[in-house]
């Protein structure tokens, strides 16, 4: 004010004293004040008025900066009566002066002058009264009161002003012409001299006269509203002019961004296609849904001539905001597979529009600290302002997920969910990105097979597509707790899954049965955990001696395995029967049919020569009702007619034990230890270990089973390699044939192996130490 005093600024206070603030066109903020404002003051027809503003980066006003601006207008001429419709008050203005008596002069509205009277008498002199006109009744107030009551009142030498906020209790809604105003109708009365003079404060606005339709914003004003024509005669227009954001539009301007103005003889209109020039669009949400909304500021002015008030300026300055529209956001896949990066953009949004945070597996995390997750953003700004969000993210960040696609090629997938919101509503809405890039970098597991001469064995190298792949033989699942049931192994170490299958089993095929011998495989297959799609097929086959299926006892008993063959398929096992056709199987399985008798039995035929005897009989299927056999599998055993067992004594307690080769598994781990002593082994956890060239590495290689004494654990070779895989041809040996290399610059060195708590056959253990180095070619480092 003219005091230097700072009026913090609300919304009651804005709307009695005649000011109006807004947010327009993305973030700035809009001051318009009323030339007879509360604290504007007039010098020589200039109006006055200053305003303070502080900014602050925190709500609590921290730290805020202040900045003074003032503006100065000349305002004129003015018209005896002012009507203007600010988007939070309406306010009249009228010029005061005394009346000379006309003796003609016919007093339209009577009863106003009956009621002004007694008001004005019962009020202190010089003392302003403004007289509201309600339907029922009529209410007077002093203008103290008037100003508790959220009115505006002023004078100036010339003029009465009376300001309403929209929300005040006198308002009434009328219709006019099918638009509705919100109106008072009021007269102010003052005493001057021995007179009271009564001034008629009438004002109306229009609430709504605005259509939206054909991308067209149609607004209508009624020309001449009854209530504030009351009276008058000889109406006529004098000027119409309308404009955006308070500047006055020519004809020509208008025409150039394709307004159209209309006047007729009832109605002004003003017709304005959404998105044209003026206006601006500004993002909204609406039920969390992301759209966009057209906003212009338009006023018109409408100036009429009449008997009864002269020149009447007629102001509405409307912002008109279009009904939301939903706007759908482009997600854009631009991942560079090259540099194994996800690259998404999102958008374009409005420069309303902040991100501020980012969904990562179920875990809200801001902006800066998605950065920690491998999860970089960017905000693009474009030259019409709007702008897009890219999101980049590394192809191994475990929040990317990978799935297999078939052939060569996995999927990496990207989802995220980003939160943005909307200044200066504040308004949230979220957009779910979902990237999926295509990348030929599949490895399938693979798979090496052999026999033993009684097992089956399969081992299968993992790949990088079957973290979720199971292993079935047909329908069935190998787990490690089902394959106890039939006495297999199943051994996955991470990067290798072993399965070994005894040659008689029942999930091991017999597809021919020669005298070659028995050609037996054993078909896997690695299905998808999820879908249970078949997803990799491997087998093995090997030719087994067909004296597997025999034992021919000394005692003179007999153990046969008959089995079916893969293209017998509608054979039953349970019904072989031996050329005795009451002897059957004592055992029996889906692919096998064992039978233990005695050579003297089951109608075993008997053959002499000069040296052994030869005892025959036959496995046979007949189908029922039919004699002649479907299957026949002959077998035969030789006994030697004369035939010596020496057996040795020895009256030793402790024979030597007697060493013979054979198969079996062995189960091996190998460690590497912190120091020397060999007390504590780096933990799982802790690899990948870091070591400096030259630093000494202290190993252990152990045999875990099977606990025999008699066994000793013997090194062969050891090498280091620059990758995983065994079968790397990049490869340096530590040990060679047992023994150290002799071209390593610092040679391995074997440590001695005690026994201890930890160690009960220091036979199974053997303990090295090497010095670290690196893989070099030319001069170059080999990082890897």
């Amino acid at each position: 004010d003219q005091s230097g005093i700072a009026w913090e600024l609300d919304e009651a206070m804005a709307s009695q004293c005649g000011y109006t603030v807004t947010y327009s066109n993305w973030n700035n903020i809009e001051f318009r004040a009323s030339a007879l404002s509360c604290h504007s003051h007039l010098e020589k027809d200039i109006f006055i008025i200053t305003i303070q503003v502080k900014a602050s980066h925190t709500p609590n006003m921290k730290n805020a900066t202040t900045h003074l601006k003032s503006a100065r207008c000349c305002y004129g001429p003015w018209s005896p009566r002012e009507l203007v419709c600010e988007s939070n008050y309406m306010e009249v203005s009228v010029r005061k002066e005394v009346p000379q008596i006309v003796k003609k002069f016919i007093q339209d509205e009577l009863e106003d002058w009956a009621s002004a009277f007694p008001e004005a008498k019962a009020g202190e002199a010089s003392i302003w009264q403004i007289v509201f006109h309600q339907p029922e009744k009529k209410k007077a107030l002093l203008v103290s009161d008037g100003w508790s009551a959220g009115y505006g009142l002023n004078t100036t030498d010339t003029r009465v002003l009376l300001r309403i906020p929209y929300t005040a209790g006198q308002i009434q809604l009328v219709e006019d012409q099918g638009i509705t105003f919100s109106s008072v109708r009021s007269c102010t009365l003052y005493k001057h001299l021995w007179m009271i003079l009564m001034v008629d404060t009438t004002v109306a606005c229009p609430v709504d006269g605005v259509d939206y339709a054909n991308k067209t914003i149609t607004w209508t004003v009624p020309k001449y509203i009854r209530l504030l024509s009351a009276g008058a005669t000889g109406i006529k227009d004098v000027l119409v002019e309308a404009g955006v954001d308070l500047h006055k539009l020519s004809a020509e301007e208008m025409a150039s961004r394709k307004y159209v103005l209309l006047n007729d003889l009832n109605a002004i209109t003003m017709k304005i296609p959404i998105g044209a020039e003026g206006g601006y669009y500004k993002t909204s949400v609406s039920s969390g849904q992301h759209g966009a909304k057209y906003t212009i500021n338009v006023f018109l002015e409408h100036q009429w001539e009449d008997n009864k008030w002269g020149l009447t300026k007629y102001t509405i300055i409307k912002e008109i905001e279009t009904p939301f529209e939903q706007v759908e956001l482009a997600i854009t896949n631009n991942s560079n597979l090259t540099a194994k990066l996800m690259n998404v953009t999102v958008g374009t949004f409005l420069p309303d529009v902040e991100l501020v945070n980012l969904t990562i597996e179920e875990a809200i995390v801001a902006v800066p600290e998605a950065v920690q997750r491998g999860y970089l953003t960017n905000e693009i700004r474009y030259p019409n302002g709007s702008k897009a969000y890219i999101i980049q993210v590394p192809l191994d960040v475990t929040s990317v997920k990978k799935e297999y696609m078939g052939a060569n090629k996995r999927a990496y997938i990207l989802n995220v969910t980003l939160a943005f919101t909307v200044h200066p509503t504040s308004e949230t809405f979220v957009v779910p990105v979902v990237a999926i890039s295509a990348v030929e970098d599949a490895v399938l597991p693979s798979a090496t097979g052999f026999c033993d001469g009684r097992n089956l064995h399969l081992i299968i190298t993992h790949g990088n597509v079957d973290q979720n792949w199971q292993p079935f033989i047909s329908d069935w699942h190998l787990t490690p707790d089902t394959v106890k049931k039939y006495n297999y192994s199943l051994r996955d170490n991470g990067t290798h899954l072993a399965i070994s299958v005894p040659f008689l089993s029942s999930h091991v095929n017999y597809e021919d049965f020669n005298s070659s011998g028995i050609k037996a495989s054993l078909h896997l297959t690695l299905k998808d955990g999820i879908t249970s799609a078949n997803r990799r097929d491997f087998s093995v086959s090997c030719m087994f001696s067909s004296s597997e299926l025999i034992q021919c006892l000394p005692n003179g008993t007999v153990i046969i395995t008959a089995i079916k063959l893969v293209g017998v398929a509608d054979l039953d096992t349970s019904l072989l029967v031996l050329r005795d056709r009451r002897c059957k199987p004592s055992l029996v399985t889906e692919k096998t049919a064992t039978f233990k008798f005695n050579v003297n039995t089951c109608g075993t035929s008997r053959k002499f020569n000069s040296t052994t005897m030869k005892y025959e009989n036959y496995v046979l299927y007949f189908r029922p009702g039919n004699d002649t056999p479907l299957y026949q599998l002959k077998f035969v055993c030789w006994y030697g007619l004369k035939q010596t067992l020496d057996v040795k004594y020895d009256s030793k307690k402790n024979p030597p034990p007697s060493i013979k080769p054979g198969f079996g598994s062995l189960a091996l781990s190998m460690k590497l230890f912190r120091e020397k002593s060999y007390a504590e082994p780096y933990q799982e956890s802790e690899y990948p270990v870091v070591k400096y060239l030259k630093e000494a590495m202290y190993f252990e290689v152990e045999l875990l089973w099977p606990k025999d004494e008699r066994l000793e654990l013997n090194l062969a070779d050891c090498w280091a390699a620059t990758s995983q895989n065994q079968d790397s041809l990049l490869r340096w040996y530590i040990l060679l044939n047992g023994c150290e290399n002799s071209e390593d610059s610092y040679r391995t060195v074997f440590h001695e192996v005690n026994y201890s708590i930890r160690v009960k056959f220091p036979q199974h253990l053997k303990r090295f130490e090497v010095r670290m180095f690196t893989f070099v070619q030319d001069t170059t480092l080999l990082q890897e």
